[in-house]
């Protein structure tokens, strides 16, 4: 997966469920003031995350689906690691402004005010933790409710974004706002889903976890 495409991972994945592109059982909310508020009370009472990922990458070129699992670890202020483990291992960390890569080649740092798309995933990450995503000026959101959830449908609206997704679909679970599944659909015909379980809220994660040194 290219490097942008890890990095937008990571501020989606706090809080995402997986959708298709017609959300069938869902119905839009015309009024979305209620789940703002408590989507973004939930996300400021929410200290830090550690939780597995089950990633399916759907290549249109491949019949295939191409499976990868890790960690992900998330700490307040701006904190965040995602270490895919199989079947190959590749290393993200966020740490303020400065981001590391890694794999078993190599190791890259870089600050995102070098970079423009840098800088959108990075404020991306922060909306997304601070629950002020539908706020974000890159996306037009509409949101959707069943049941047992909200969808979160954001359809770019910066061209460096739109050159890659054609949206990026969130559902929220209505219990506690935590992550469940995520959803990315790229211009390409490919798509992602990431599915997190065992989460642990508001542990103790050490800053060790989070180091770009």
């Amino acid at each position: 997966m290219p490097r942008f495409h890890k990095l937008i991972l990571f501020c989606c994945c706090l809080f995402a469920l997986h959708a298709n592109a017609q959300h069938p059982g869902y119905k839009q909310i015309s009024n979305t003031d209620d789940f703002r508020q408590q989507f973004a009370k939930a996300s400021q009472a929410t200290h830090s995350i550690q939780c597995d990922f089950v990633q399916e990458k759907n290549l249109s070129m491949l019949s295939d689906k191409i499976v990868s699992t890790g960690k992900f670890w998330f700490k307040r202020e701006n904190k965040v690691r995602m270490e895919y483990q199989k079947p190959t291992y590749y290393l993200l960390v966020i740490n303020g402004n400065m981001i590391k890569t890694k794999d078993n080649q190599k190791e890259n740092k870089v600050s995102s005010k070098s970079n423009k798309m840098f800088e959108q995933v990075n404020k991306m990450m922060i909306d997304c933790v601070q629950g002020t995503v539908l706020s974000n000026s890159s996306f037009t959101a509409r949101v959707y409710e069943n049941a047992s959830s909200y969808l979160v449908e954001l359809l770019p609206t910066v061209k460096s974004l739109q050159n890659i997704f054609k949206s990026i679909d969130l559902v929220i679970d209505k219990k506690d706002y935590s992550a469940l599944k995520m959803e990315m659909w790229e211009q390409s015909g490919d798509n992602t889903i990431i599915t997190f379980t065992h989460k642990q809220m508001n542990i103790n994660i050490s800053d060790e976890v989070f180091s770009v040194n």
